[in-house]
């Protein structure tokens, strides 16, 4: 068998144990995810079970792209505790294969899923949120304890009439619709004028249009309004740049949006770690293909099976920790959005080399 023979082989196993885990994780993710979904649903609501149902598979694409780094450290621990177990890599090493020469067709498939994952992925997924987003508002479901949203929830209007604070638990069609909407009237004299507690908000032309809404007064007793109407001079644009997810803004969409946000002087850092994370992604993978490479290739040499699937998964968690905790510094400011995206990237393709360097070579 000829090392390009042999290079193909381990390419083919690795894209085909990675379509497994895809397939199985997006099963999982959808039953997980339709029992949420099913849990918020309003007891007086006519949501059927097929509308449950569709929401979940819009959001399935969004979690799938989340949890493509553990796909990945999954998929290629798998690959190679089954090379193992078939004494594969041991008659390769036999032959004269070097580790890092059957390592490579693993790596250059997870790069190649990676640059699948945000080039195509990301853009269905970024719609089929926004998709979700708009047909949990319009069912009315109860809020999840998660705003689904990294943007300030909270924005300010000023008019002639005075100050408006506007905050809502959930945000769709990138900020001009709100859901368990609350706006907070101030009149010229600084004074609270009222506090007008909506189900749904919508940006329309220069009003907010408000649906069954509680409006509370000092003083007075509280009033139900089925409309009411809230005069802005907040354009649709920097609402949706204020207000938008990053998640929902597709990859090739994201520096326009930087450029947008910035131009209305609003802080872009989330939009610009969101992108820079999409590019160093397919990097990410290798790393996660490094790790599952260190965890795993002593699986023949001391059969401990338990310990590589443990031994990957905390390497993974880890990694995943310090990626979420750096971008966070990195959407409030603290450090550039690049440092933030690439940091973890890059450290853990240091040490997943220098210890396979320290493995294999000595």
């Amino acid at each position: 068998m000829t090392l390009g023979t042999l290079w193909r082989y381990f390419f083919r196993r690795q894209l085909g144990t990675i379509a497994l885990f895809t397939a199985g994780i997006f099963v999982l993710v959808v039953l997980i995810d339709f029992t949420e979904v099913s849990g918020r649903i309003p007891d007086d609501s006519t949501f059927t079970v097929l509308d449950t149902l569709s929401i979940s598979l819009l959001r399935a694409p969004s979690i799938i792209e989340t949890t493509y780094p553990f796909i990945i450290l999954f998929a290629s621990i798998a690959t190679l505790v089954g090379l193992n177990r078939k004494y594969e890599l041991v008659v390769a090493r036999a032959s004269g294969v070097s580790a890092w020469q059957f390592l490579a067709p693993l790596a250059i498939a997870s790069l190649l899923v990676g640059g699948l994952v945000v080039t195509v992925l990301n853009p269905i997924a970024a719609r089929t949120m926004q998709l979700s987003q708009l047909q949990e508002v319009k069912a009315g479901l109860k809020n999840s304890g998660d705003i689904g949203n990294t943007r300030p929830p909270w924005i300010r209007q000023e008019t002639k009439e005075g100050t408006t604070i506007i905050g809502a638990r959930t945000i769709a069609d990138n900020g001009l619709l709100l859901a368990n909407a609350t706006f907070l009237r101030i009149g010229n004299d600084g004074n609270v004028e009222d506090r007008l507690d909506a189900e749904r908000a919508r940006l329309q032309h220069d009003e907010w249009v408000l649906t069954k809404v509680r409006r509370f007064r000092a003083g007075e007793p509280e009033e139900d309004h089925a409309e009411m109407t809230v005069a802005t001079n907040l354009e649709p644009e920097f609402v949706q740049e204020s207000l938008s997810d990053p998640k929902t803004i597709p990859f090739f969409k994201l520096p326009q949006k930087i450029a947008a946000a910035r131009s209305f002087g609003i802080n872009a850092n989330v939009f610009a770690v969101q992108f820079h994370s999409l590019v160093a992604l397919p990097f990410l993978m290798v790393s996660m293909t490094l790790i599952a490479a260190v965890v795993s290739l002593r699986f023949a040499r001391f059969g401990q099976s338990v310990s590589v699937v443990v031994g990957g998964i905390l390497a993974g968690f880890v990694l995943y920790v310090v990626s979420v905790v750096i971008k966070s510094f990195g959407g409030a400011g603290t450090i550039p959005p690049i440092a933030a995206a690439w940091i973890p990237v890059v450290v853990a393709l240091a040490l997943g080399i220098t210890i396979l360097l320290h493995k294999e070579d000595g």
